[in-house]
């Protein structure tokens, strides 16, 4: 953070992050990339029924308004000049499904939180329309039929809400992620908003053609779904438009990026075969594929990574996730009561050294990617006399690294493009053990920037680089400023491979506790969404509010 009567040389850009629990903005110097203020305002999340997340439209947008401007005094009070504020780039909670009237600028229903379960019978009615329609999908969108995606979301929200199928049958409706509904607001709203998305955002939607670049008419009839209701498809760096009110009036909007994309960027995996990983209360994982589409044979996603401008080519990656890394952390305090701050762990870890033959499969609800076993349970094996809290610590670090290994070992198949190095953010990436843990299994280094705020940076970078704005050089030699902690491993390849083996072994322990009688919960339909039933549970664990996913950029 820059002190008090600090000069700051240079063109300044800003970016708004918005996410689930929080919105922030942060603004950057674009010569250094160094962060120089941001503000923060938690958010809530409404849980009218069981399964069912919303959020009001309008407290997100009044919480974007009051980022900006506390920021903005905050940098006053620094003596840096805001006119310097050059471009502002947006990154976003992904899905997250918003339909408002374009006459009013008033929401028509809550927002349909991407985690939200409401349309799992939905997804079972849609893909019982017409046979292997799933495939057909995919093909198209590069994701399956799932609770996950905006599509369903809108659908349920025309078969169920009165006031959106009217706005509908009227043409005054406008749906949007979350980067839409910014956009168009901050841009003038009903007098003269730009109704836009980006390509990332488009891509999540299960209605946007991947391989064309432009929403799809067959998708859109297939979900009913009208088209004039649809955002403008951009590149994620260009000016959208510029802001109309507040302390930073007249800035362009220039950038925009969903937040994993967003993050991919600011972890400047602009190379085919780059990947970042970030750790939270489960692991995101994206790894550039380049301008082709890979489709993946090992349960991975297929979605766009970025356009860096409307002539540039397309980027494409392979997306995956870890269900359970930082909620494992937070069981053993939540509910073993072992440490009692996550931060603990990595000093029980550190002491242990090793497991001791100990190893935690964190299979709270079932195994996902590349298993796909809903019969799975957790389990905690290979203890003796001599295990102890700290062996389980360690266990419990070391189960994090070898999920990891799981999904890139699937997306170096499903790619062919090995990995020889890992980028890593995300809150857990202050624990320095794992970290070094990770490059262990993995048996490749594993990168962290000094700078934590990726995904805020993938925005800004996006929005700073865009034509017209040209503050933001995205050649490598010029990304330089930005330093990495780079970790190599410390053990030999074959002992990495062993633990690797022994913990492929606890995991088929691990399967087959589950009864049939167990899938006649709640939980059973998810698994009929698989590939995506893995966000589904994970994103539950998210709603505990823990720590790390807060704090996680």
């Amino acid at each position: 953070m820059a002190d008090i009567q600090k000069t700051v040389s240079g063109p300044l850009v800003g970016s708004i992050v918005q996410g689930t629990s929080s919105t922030r903005f942060l603004v950057f110097n674009s010569k250094t990339a160094e962060l120089l203020s941001h503000h923060q305002v938690e958010l809530e999340q409404k849980f009218p029924k069981e399964g069912w997340v919303e959020q009001d439209p309008r407290e997100i947008l009044q919480s974007v308004y009051e980022c900006m401007e506390t920021t903005c005094e905050k940098l006053v009070q620094l003596n840096i000049d805001i006119s310097n504020i050059k471009a502002i780039g947006v990154s976003n909670q992904r899905e997250t499904t918003v339909i408002w009237d374009k006459f009013t600028g008033v929401p028509l229903y809550n927002a349909l939180v991407w985690l939200d379960l409401r349309t799992q019978s939905t997804v079972e009615l849609l893909s019982k329309r017409i046979p292997g329609r799933n495939n057909f999908i995919k093909s198209k969108t590069g994701l399956p039929l799932s609770t996950y995606f905006s599509a369903v979301k809108i659908h349920w929200l025309l078969e169920n809400v009165r006031k959106v199928k009217k706005a509908v049958e009227e043409q005054r409706a406008c749906f949007g992620t979350i980067d839409s509904w910014l956009i168009w607001n901050l841009t003038g709203g009903i007098t003269g908003g730009i109704h836009c998305t980006d390509v990332t955002n488009a891509s999540r939607t299960m209605l946007f053609n991947i391989h064309l670049l432009k929403w799809d008419a067959e998708l859109c009839e297939f979900f009913d779904v009208p088209m004039d209701m649809l955002p403008d498809v951009r590149s994620s760096s260009e000016i959208y438009g510029r802001m109309k009110s507040g302390a930073l009036e007249d800035v362009p909007l220039s950038g925009c990026l969903g937040d994993q994309s967003a993050a991919l960027v600011g972890q400047m995996c602009f190379q085919d075969g780059e990947a970042k990983n970030t750790y939270g209360t489960g692991c995101f994982l994206l790894c550039n594929t380049g301008p082709k589409c890979v489709f993946s044979e090992h349960g991975l996603l297929t979605t766009v990574a970025y356009k860096l401008g409307r002539n540039k080519p397309v980027y494409y990656a392979l997306e995956g996730l870890v269900a359970i890394a930082g909620a494992a952390v937070r069981w053993l305090k939540d509910n073993l009561g072992i440490i009692e701050t996550t931060e603990e762990i990595e000093g029980l870890a550190e002491a242990a050294g090793t497991s001791y033959g100990c190893y935690f499969v964190p299979a709270f609800s079932g195994l996902y990617a590349p298993y796909w076993e809903r019969s799975a349970r957790g389990i905690i094996c290979g203890i003796t006399q001599f295990t102890n809290k700290q062996h389980i610590a360690f266990a419990a670090l070391e189960a994090v690294c070898f999920q990891t290994r799981e999904i890139l070992d699937a997306m170096n198949q499903d790619s062919g493009m090995p990995l020889t190095y890992l980028r890593a953010d995300g809150a857990m990436t202050n624990n320095k053990f794992l970290m070094q843990l990770q490059a262990d299994i993995l048996y490749i280094p594993v990168l962290k920037p000094s700078m934590p705020e990726t995904t805020a940076l993938g925005a800004a970078m996006a929005a700073g680089a865009a034509e017209g704005v040209g503050v933001w050089s995205l050649e490598p030699e010029d990304l330089a400023a930005i330093k990495m902690e780079r970790y190599e491993p410390q053990i030999n390849a074959e002992e990495s491979d062993i633990r690797y083996a022994t913990w492929k072994k606890a995991v088929q322990k691990s399967v087959g506790w589950a009864t049939s009688q167990t899938f006649q919960t709640g939980f059973s339909s998810i698994f009929n969404s698989i590939p995506l039933g893995f966000f589904i549970v994970s994103s539950m664990v998210l709603l505990i509010g823990t720590r790390y996913i807060s704090r996680a950029p």
